[in-house]
């Protein structure tokens, strides 16, 4: 195989190679992933902090521990990443380099041939009997041009492969700055481990001390439990009146358009699109979970809970109409939001600002999140249709 054609097989396996890069994460992807990483890890903190200073030694305090610690894995996985991706192309570059380079070493062996025996073929009648040997006038001039273009194109073909040779040789040192700097930031992230470990050391000690509370903590359990039944009998009873009232309507307006029912499939339509009605993180998952400290203990949860800062603006994640503003002892105030046959509550408010029978608009504010007694800033979000509920994570955007 010749010299040029080994080169096109090369210009054609690097860009056939590009797709491949493309199905993994950008750089702009992982740099953005981090800085997401470097917000959260901002937002736990303040939520640590703030859950600490109130008591310590609680179960919010671990839950934002154990969030803080996912967060920090998270974010030094996303750098790894980023690293991964550089070595990638850094390896890749090198493979083509290191074949330009043996190319280019054979085209000067040729050209350095060609030269000999163009030297030879001076002085002597080689060169005219190769010209006056043509069949004809314009095979003649083909000759000619051909031995003039000979080593200009000879040449050429170095001149193109060094030129590749170096861009590559540009973009690889690029890569190997940038990589530096990357290895930099790991750096920093390993000594940032040092800091993990104290947290998860501390995340230990604190599951110890609490699990010597145990009592206390079985006692807050039950009491949360009867809080909740007495929420859910409330939020029930009214749901059950409303798809009653639906149910009417929906006779007596036989045949005609139902706002209702637009509202309903505009709902479903945002699914994995509406936004988080509180900043924070999930400190409890819908459905059956273990307990974090207590060994054998369940908990049943119909919705999701979001611990945030204290003082957190609550909001209403689509539009619809406040059915009720209920108050549990041992929970807070809770809000009831009509969408169609679809609804949403907003449960562990201190500070409530809108009225039964209002209508809301997507982002409008509902109320404020009321700490617990142990300080504990934590909404309780769920999501209905009619009376059954929905994972609210499936419906919340990413």
């Amino acid at each position: 195989m010749t010299a040029g054609k080994r080169i096109l097989i090369l210009v054609l396996v690097f860009f056939c190679c590009t797709p491949v890069f493309a199905q993994k994460k950008s750089k702009a992807q992982l740099q953005k992933e981090k800085q997401q990483n470097l917000e959260k890890i901002k937002e736990v903190e303040k939520i640590l902090s703030e859950t600490t200073a109130k008591k310590k030694n609680s179960l919010g305090e671990l839950n934002a521990l154990n969030q803080r610690i996912r967060e920090q894995e998270n974010l030094i996985g996303s750098i790894q990443g980023e690293i991964n991706a550089l070595d990638d192309e850094i390896d890749e570059n090198n493979d083509i380099i290191s074949s330009l380079e043996k190319d280019l070493e054979k085209l000067k062996e040729e050209y350095a041939a060609m030269l000999f025996a163009a030297q030879k073929a001076n002085n002597s009648l080689t060169r005219l009997t190769f010209l006056f040997s043509a069949s004809s006038f314009d095979q003649f001039l083909m000759r000619l041009r051909y031995m003039e273009q000979y080593s200009e194109t000879r040449k050429l073909q170095a001149a193109q492969i060094g030129k590749v040779q170096e861009e590559l040789s540009g973009q690889v040192h690029e890569i190997e700055i940038r990589k530096s700097e990357k290895n930099a930031l790991l750096t920093d992230e390993v000594k940032e481990n040092n800091s993990l470990t104290s947290l998860k050391k501390k995340q230990n000690s604190l599951v110890k001390s609490l699990s010597k509370e145990e009592r206390k903590l079985k006692l807050d359990i039950e009491e949360t439990k009867r809080a909740i039944t007495r929420l859910d009998k409330l939020i029930d009873d009214i749901i059950r009146e409303e798809m009653e009232r639906a149910a009417r309507e929906a006779r007596e307006a036989a045949g005609k358009n139902d706002a209702s029912v637009r509202l309903s499939a505009s709902f479903e339509e945002n699914k994995n699109k509406f936004p988080w009605p509180a900043p924070g993180f999930v400190s409890q998952k819908f459905g059956r979970q273990n307990h974090p400290v207590l060994k054998n203990i369940v908990i049943q949860n119909d919705g999701i809970n979001i611990q945030t800062k204290e003082n957190e603006k609550v909001k209403c994640i689509f539009e619809g109409e406040v059915r009720a503003v209920l108050f549990t002892q041992g929970i807070g105030k809770s809000v009831l939001v009509k969408h169609g046959e679809y609804f949403t509550t907003y449960s562990g408010l201190g500070e409530v600002f809108v009225k039964s029978g209002q209508k809301v608009s997507t982002n409008q504010e509902l109320g404020v999140v009321q700490p617990n007694s142990e300080g504990i800033s934590e909404l309780r979000f769920r999501v209905y249709k009619n009376t059954t509920v929905f994972d609210p994570l499936v419906w919340l955007r990413d």
